[in-house]
């Protein structure tokens, strides 16, 4: 009698919040529907952050605080495949690990949530964020606004903002979209008005290098527009040397057939934004992103960031 070979099988590992299981289990279906045969589980780890609480994430520390853990059970070998928002995964990645793919892009913008349903904010309004860049932006909008931090998954600062001391909350459109919760935007941010964080609305598919079934498993998963946007976002971040919550912007777009790519440093206080633009064949896109970096921090940037701490 002939053995039946077993299935193989992937672990995917993901934060439990429910926006991160619903970008996991959006990865794990499309994997299913183009492999069936193989055995898809998500293996649910805490992170630092998940763990914190209380800690603002206005912290210079937070560096990783969404990904240190999930990392390291990739490099143990207890998950094969990680799921995360491209705007918590820092800039430098562990040498063992690579991005084997980044799926098309969600809503990029920002999104005002009023505890009345619209877009309008009386004078004085306060805003509950954790982003610094939020924070400035919302400031050089409207310096008559004052903001308070706020921490929790989007259903914890939904709830804090119906109970809670806040006129309003400011929270990534795309996050709002994958869990069918769009209705809730009273106001979406143009690019204009408020440029996003690096990274913002994609997801990265993490794994160790160099492994061959994980990349046939996810490849299709791919869209190489985002991919290249993401890179030189990620690229103008690396070389600003901010953080994941530093005042810090940046968004990229096919123009033609390259990209448009936009930076931005702003003064905490909101008084003073360092913003420019760059366009570059998609192949010199991470190049030209860096050479817009060093022009926003030698046109005031590395002060604006030093005096942010």
């Amino acid at each position: 009698m002939t053995a039946v070979s077993e299935r193989p099988t992937l672990i995917i590992g993901s934060r439990g919040s429910a926006l991160a299981l619903a970008q996991t289990n959006w990865v794990k279906d499309a994997i299913l529907a183009r492999h069936p045969g193989i055995e898809v589980t998500i293996k649910i780890i805490r992170t630092s952050a998940d763990r914190d609480t209380r800690t603002s994430i206005r912290s210079g520390s937070s560096t990783g605080v969404f990904v240190k853990e999930i990392e390291d059970a990739l490099i143990a070998g207890s998950i094969d495949l990680a799921v995360h928002s491209m705007k918590d995964l820092p800039t430098r990645i562990p040498e063992r690990l690579e991005i084997m793919a980044v799926p098309q892009r969600e809503d990029a913008r920002d999104a005002l949530i009023t505890r009345n349903g619209s877009g309008n904010l009386p004078a004085g309004a306060v805003i509950g964020t954790g982003s610094v860049r939020r924070h400035s932006q919302l400031l050089a909008l409207r310096p008559d606004l004052r903001t308070l931090d706020i921490r929790g998954n989007i259903d914890t600062r939904l709830q804090k903002l119906a109970e809670g001391p806040y006129d309003a909350i400011v929270l990534a459109c795309a996050g709002l979209n994958r869990l069918g919760l769009s209705g809730r935007i009273g106001l979406r941010f143009s690019l204009e008005q408020m440029l996003p964080a690096p990274g913002q609305g994609a997801l990265a598919l993490e794994a160790r290098k160099g492994d061959a079934s994980i990349r046939q498993w996810v490849s299709h998963l791919n869209h190489g527009a985002t991919a290249a946007a993401a890179a030189a976002e990620r690229a103008f971040l690396r070389r600003i040397g901010g953080g994941c919550n530093s005042p810090v912007a940046a968004h990229a777009q096919p123009e033609g057939d390259g990209l448009r790519i936009e930076g931005l440093v702003a003064a905490l206080d909101g008084t003073r934004l360092i913003r420019t633009s760059t366009s570059a064949p998609t192949e010199n896109a991470e190049a030209a992103a860096t050479a817009l970096a060093e022009s926003v921090l030698a046109d005031g940037g590395a002060e604006i960031l030093e005096n942010a701490g």
